[in-house]
């Protein structure tokens, strides 16, 4: 009894272990969408300030567009760094959810077969009462 109430309490840890892994691994593939999402409104951008010869204003002009296109594109790059650590951290948060899961599986296992060796000891114990009310008192058959 003590095995089961045991049983049953590890199981309710490791259910709110899987459920609070499941939200990391939600929150991490939001992050990574969100990244992805940003790099490529920064790629899209730097793609738009591309220079064009039409467009001739000036040295200062060109200059300062060549700065805010290298500036666009340092930001591009940084965040594809960001859209990697998130695919990571997706990733690892993935496995932690697999991890949960197999474990809470485990506990499953475990007190499935815990309720049935209860039932087989209540079936034997049923096998092995004596029977019981009016024993000895037999007929012949008229």
């Amino acid at each position: 009894m003590a095995d089961a109430k045991k049983l049953a309490r590890i199981h309710r840890v490791r259910t709110l272990q899987l459920n609070l892994t499941r939200a990391d691994e939600m929150r991490a593939q939001e992050k990574h969408a969100s990244e992805t999402m940003l790099a490529g409104r920064i790629q899209a951008l730097a793609d738009a300030v591309a220079p064009a010869a039409a467009t001739t204003f000036g040295g200062a002009s060109l200059g300062a567009q060549a700065h805010f296109r290298e500036r666009l594109h340092q930001s591009a790059a940084a965040a594809q760094a960001r859209v990697s650590m998130a695919e990571q951290f997706a990733a690892q948060a993935a496995e932690a959810t697999r991890s949960a899961k197999r474990d809470q599986s485990a506990v499953e296992k475990l007190l499935e077969r815990a309720r049935r060796e209860a039932l087989v000891r209540e079936v034997r114990a049923l096998e092995e009462t004596p029977p019981t009310g009016r024993q000895g008192i037999r007929h012949d058959p008229c």
